[in-house]
């Protein structure tokens, strides 16, 4: 679930960032380059998006079991573990308003995942993406002074109109919505990131975020998680979640990164919603419709058209 060109404040000035470049290059580690050097970047960031939503397609076969806030709990609790290990953050030595910004972005974190696996569970995971774009889509597009961008723009509304439910069109408006406020917190976390990513040091601003994101959500999700503790379906399941779609696509990304301008990255990261409608198809056997996948590829065009217009990065 994820974009990748937003904006970052730097000495007064608004500069294009890769989203993923801020957020998901702190996992880079020696072992992930030495595994993944001979593969090309291009196929990375491919096998970054698949990972992603093959760890959504997963989260929903736990739904039945432990509901959409259980789902979410395992997620972002096994990551947080995952990650504390990885970094041991120290909970010294920094301001009040680095705290402050760490909690703030946890708390983004968990609320566009519990929302995007609301969204999943009444509409396709490619419909759900493709809604969720509109967020970081939002941002970038928000940094830009280009006239060209009014077309971007005016693209991806015309996307969402499409998903409408109107014309007969059978679309649960509530889990369009909630796909809408995912991508809401998606452009918060990547506001978000830029500050936390400035105060904490490699990956610890993520590991504390992801930390507090579970925490925050433990009253939500670990009722339906104890209730069905006795399967193990459910503690597989978390931990595919969460190594599918968090350490594994960030990974792939941090690589793909260093031998990849961060626009090119863009534009190729910009095919996800069309990679999520496939594993929706192959995995959970959803069909999002033409109107759904001419949506999809409006809001895909723009995306794209921001990220190969922005000649900065």
């Amino acid at each position: 679930m994820s974009l990748y060109t937003a904006s970052q404040q730097d000495g007064g000035r608004v500069q294009g960032v890769d989203v993923r470049a801020q957020g998901r290059s702190e996992l880079a580690t020696g072992k992930t380059r030495s595994v993944t050097s001979f593969v090309p970047p291009q196929l990375l960031v491919l096998l970054s998006a698949l990972s992603m939503q093959v760890g959504a397609a997963f989260a929903t076969r736990v739904f039945a079991i432990v509901g959409t806030n259980g789902a979410v709990f395992l997620r972002v609790g096994f990551a947080a573990i995952f990650l504390v290990l990885l970094w041991r953050p120290r909970l010294r030595g920094y301001t009040f308003a680095d705290y402050i910004s760490a909690v703030l972005f946890g708390l983004a974190i968990v609320c566009m995942n519990a929302f995007f696996y609301a969204a999943i569970a009444r509409i396709p995971l490619g419909m759900a993406v493709t809604l969720e774009f509109v967020g970081p889509l939002g941002v970038s597009l928000a940094s830009s002074r280009r006239l060209l961008d009014i077309c971007w723009v005016a693209l991806a509304a015309c996307g969402i109109l499409l998903l409408a439910p109107i014309g007969g069109v059978v679309i649960d408006p509530l889990g369009a919505l909630l796909a809408l406020l995912a991508g809401a917190c998606w452009a918060a976390y990547i506001l978000l990131n830029v500050r936390v990513g400035r105060s904490f040091p490699g990956g610890i601003g993520l590991a504390l975020g992801m930390s507090v994101g579970a925490l925050a959500f433990l009253p939500f999700g670990l009722p339906s998680v104890l209730a069905a503790w006795r399967n193990p379906t459910v503690w597989l399941v978390g931990i595919g979640i969460a190594l599918f779609s968090t350490v594994l696509p960030f990974s792939f990304e941090v690589e793909a990164l260093r031998r990849l301008p961060a626009r090119v990255f863009g534009i190729l990261m910009s095919l996800e919603p069309g990679v999520a409608a496939l594993v929706g198809w192959l995995l959970l056997g959803e069909n999002i419709g033409w109107r759904g996948l001419v949506a999809m590829v409006l809001i895909v065009l723009a995306s794209g058209g921001v990220s190969l217009g922005d000649r900065r990065v």
